[in-house]
């Protein structure tokens, strides 16, 4: 069996920035075992798989370690992918995913993200949190699967050097670190070191959570938002209160087949 596979780099205009993803587009689902075993081959922070049902397609996504519920920039890699070698002529793409329906429409040079929010409350205090942070943060709240805390300083964020062994243990899946911005709305970096991935360059799913706090915190209904990693990246984000757009670009990779003889 062949399968063709891209590799594009989201939430950038800038090759070699933003956050590579594969895309695999399939024509039936293969056994998840393989599916797994092709992501970590990959090794990168997220492997999208995908089929056309009907007029809509269904996506997943897999980190090197295991399948996630929502992926941003896997979901903005795979609509490149389908406006630019699959469906040309089409300019609005429906996926069902392990998150309900979501949507991606192209606007340009831009992609942009319809998510359901994830809006942060107030959590305890994990316990280990001093030994992985020499700043108190200002808040400690929880959002769908990320442990979110807020900061008083872009430096911090962006200076921030984590032990990943700790990281563990203060929260099974995401952490966000984030702060309010210098020259955008707000800024952040995300962890998780228990998928599989010690720090993410860009991520789609951590700004539903983002979002809807900074919103309110700023009293802005749109915002910009730039993810401090090494890579970096830059996202445009808009609360609808239950829904949130996020939109990026994508730059091409690569191109290629995976071969699965046995």
């Amino acid at each position: 069996m062949t399968l063709p596979i891209y590799q594009v780099d989201a939430f950038t205009s800038k090759l070699f920035s933003g956050n590579p993803a594969a895309v695999i587009p399939l024509e039936k689902w293969i056994d998840d075992e393989i599916m797994q075993k092709i992501a970590a081959e990959n090794n990168l922070a997220e492997t999208a798989f995908f089929i056309k049902e009907n007029n809509n397609y269904h996506i997943r996504w897999m980190t090197p370690l295991k399948e996630v519920n929502l992926c941003g920039h896997a979901t903005l890699a795979s609509a490149y992918v389908i406006f630019n070698f699959i469906e040309k002529e089409i300019d609005k793409i429906n996926f069902n995913s392990r998150s309900g329906m979501l949507s991606v429409e192209k606007n340009g040079n831009y992609l942009t993200l319809d998510f359901p929010a994830n809006i942060p409350k107030p959590t305890k205090r994990p316990e280990r949190l001093s030994e992985c942070f020499k700043k108190e943060p200002v808040e400690i709240l929880e959002g769908g699967e990320y442990l979110f805390l807020v900061f008083d300083s872009e430096d911090y964020i962006r200076n921030l050097k984590p032990n990943f062994e700790l990281l563990k243990q203060l929260h099974p899946v995401h952490l966000i670190v984030t702060a309010k911005g210098k020259e955008v709305d707000f800024v952040s970096r995300m962890f998780a070191p228990n998928l599989g991935i010690n720090e993410d360059p860009v991520t789609g799913s951590a700004h539903t959570v983002l979002t809807p706090y900074w919103s309110k915190k700023l009293g802005k209904q749109k915002l910009i938002a730039h993810q401090l990693s090494e890579r970096g990246g830059e996202l445009i984000c808009e609360n609808l209160q239950e829904r949130i757009k996020i939109s990026g670009q994508a730059v091409l990779y690569l191109t290629g087949s995976i071969f699965l003889y046995f």
